[in-house]
């Protein structure tokens, strides 16, 4: 595993590089990409056994980003991992790049899958984890999903599939920042008792503070010996490091430009 920096530094770059990607390629989902940047930072700081210099190692983690809408922040994290340049990140969500607005693996190292349409990534994410088990293998999946996801049915058949199959190898992290592309998640369909509902289809079930480094760590560190696949509940902030930013619907699609874009700036780098 290759510790990069502090992980507050880490975010820090994360989102910058994130608002600058979103500006340059007029390109959406920046309060999706913030929300879950700390999970990011921590997740790859701490957690995941990966080797930049060596993305198809065989013996790696997986990581999968379930909500692909914000790909900005997976590329974001690895550019500032070492997976590639920082320059490359200019080009994101134009004609021909590599960087498409959904989370691609085409080209990047660093990315296992493709993901756009909700609802794919864990099951996926069960498959790796049921494979590795049948190799005996050591390594760790841990797949990242936004909460509005959790509205699809192929969610909750892979979450039964997981307990079913006993994949301690498997780490669930959801982005719970509580809003979805128009509204609320509780105006558009409720979710609670949610971390219930974890623990009822067979799963180690632990609530967080998505944003809190310190208690993320300790959780991340604490889970790798779970004798059932862990279901982390990531309480966030949709758009988070940006005060005009949070808790709005409206930068779930809106790309900041102009004065918008430089009081965002002004607002990370004085962190």
């Amino acid at each position: 595993m290759n510790k990069v920096k502090d992980t507050a530094i880490f975010a820090k770059e994360i989102r910058l590089d994130i608002l600058r990607m979103v500006n340059l390629g007029s390109s959406a989902h920046v309060g999706s990409a913030f929300s879950c940047t700390d999970i990011l930072a921590c997740l790859y700081n701490t957690f995941l056994k990966i080797d930049p210099a060596n993305p198809e190692d065989p013996e790696r983690d997986i990581f999968i980003l379930s909500k692909g809408h914000a790909g900005a922040a997976v590329y974001a994290t690895l550019a500032n991992f070492g997976f590639f340049s920082k320059e490359i990140l200019d080009n994101h969500y134009k004609d021909n790049s590599d960087l498409s607005g959904h989370v691609s693996h085409k080209n990047i190292p660093g990315v296992e899958f493709s993901t756009g349409s909700l609802g794919h990534g864990l099951p996926v994410a069960v498959g790796v984890a049921l494979g590795m088990k049948k190799k005996s293998s050591n390594r760790k999946v841990c797949v990242l999903l936004s909460d509005g996801e959790c509205d699809e049915g192929s969610v909750w058949e892979g979450a039964m599939f997981a307990a079913h199959h006993e994949l301690t190898n498997l780490l669930c992290v959801i982005d719970y920042n509580k809003i979805q592309s128009l509204d609320t998640v509780e105006n558009t369909l409720k979710l609670e008792p949610f971390a219930a509902k974890w623990t009822a289809f067979g799963w180690n079930v632990i609530e967080v503070n998505g944003h809190d480094h310190g208690e993320l760590i300790q959780v991340l560190q604490s889970i790798r010996t779970a004798k059932r696949p862990t279901c982390l509940i990531a309480h966030t902030t949709k758009g988070k490091g940006v005060s005009f930013m949070e808790n709005s619907v409206l930068w779930h699609y809106r790309t900041p430009v102009d004065e918008e874009f430089e009081n965002a700036i002004q607002e990370l780098e004085s962190e």
